[in-house]
């Protein structure tokens, strides 16, 4: 179990953070650029209470991604059958070569929100409990980059968020009566997350524990901890909060056809289009 937080990114101001997650994004493309090239694939999971961010951490990873090359999973109840043949509901999802994939909650689910809710039987929790670390380690095995976020936010914090959210009229459906449930099993609940931590963290498959009671900081840290670990090669390190921008030509000719106004992402695929073509 890890935690990862980055002091740099402590209460930082929100002109700051946008200058730094378009520098993370950047790189989180060079990233991807590895995957698709070398076929690689990588998941990411994103568990935590309900209102820790998830969701929007997971929509500043992927918003400059190339879309084609990644998927964001987010699993409703599941059926009878998923419910007896638990791993297999998530291995279908799994990346293919080439892919990233991100889970908004995962099989996870099992460990935590089932048992504190009764969705699941006891000999379904044990049998999880005793059997996760090994089924992730045979995937990792075969070639998958596994990355576990729990995104952490204190009661204070979830009971201010679930209160913005019933009152945002843009928001509002995303508060349900089973929020109301979870926050009263806000104990049950952290138990059984301290036991998850303790059985199902595993040096090839540890947790990463991030704070999240400020969302800005939670997203670039979740960022910056992505690129210090997937084992691509960046053009250089990755320094937080350095001043020096990445800059690029906004322009380009491939095959004597001029591109201009390009973004950095449609400048970067132009470039590789251009060195195959010669």
């Amino acid at each position: 179990m890890k935690e990862a937080n980055y002091d740099c990114y402590e209460n930082i101001p929100y002109s700051v953070y946008k200058a730094e997650k378009a520098r993370l994004q950047v790189e989180l493309l060079n990233l991807q650029e590895w995957v698709v090239e070398k076929g690689k694939r990588v998941a990411f999971v994103f568990e935590g209470r309900d209102a820790a961010g998830k969701g929007s951490t997971i929509r500043r990873f992927a918003e400059n991604l190339m879309p084609k090359n990644l998927r964001v999973v987010e699993l409703g109840i599941p059926t009878p059958n998923e419910s007896r043949n638990w791993f297999r509901r998530y291995e279908k999802h799994f990346p293919e070569k080439g892919e990233i994939v991100f889970f908004d909650r995962s099989w996870y689910n099992r460990a935590m929100i089932e048992p504190t809710m009764g969705y699941c039987t006891k000999s379904q929790y044990y049998y999880f409990m005793r059997s996760v670390v090994d089924w992730e380690e045979a995937h990792i095995k075969d070639g998958l980059v596994l990355i576990k976020f729990y995104l952490s936010i204190n009661r204070e914090t979830q009971v201010v968020r679930f209160d913005m959210r019933k009152n945002d009229p843009l928001k509002y459906w995303k508060y349900s009566e089973n929020d109301e449930h979870v926050q009263r099993k806000w104990h049950i609940f952290t138990r059984y997350k301290e036991q998850m931590f303790r059985k199902t963290s595993s040096r090839k498959s540890p947790w990463v524990i991030v704070r999240s009671n400020n969302k800005l900081s939670a997203r670039l840290t979740c960022m910056l901890y992505a690129i210090n670990q997937v084992p691509y090669k960046p053009k250089k390190p990755f320094v937080p909060l350095e001043k020096d921008r990445v800059t690029f030509e906004s322009e380009i000719t491939v095959q004597g056809i001029p591109f201009r106004n390009l973004n950095y992402r449609q400048y970067r695929l132009l470039s590789k289009l251009k060195e195959r073509l010669g």
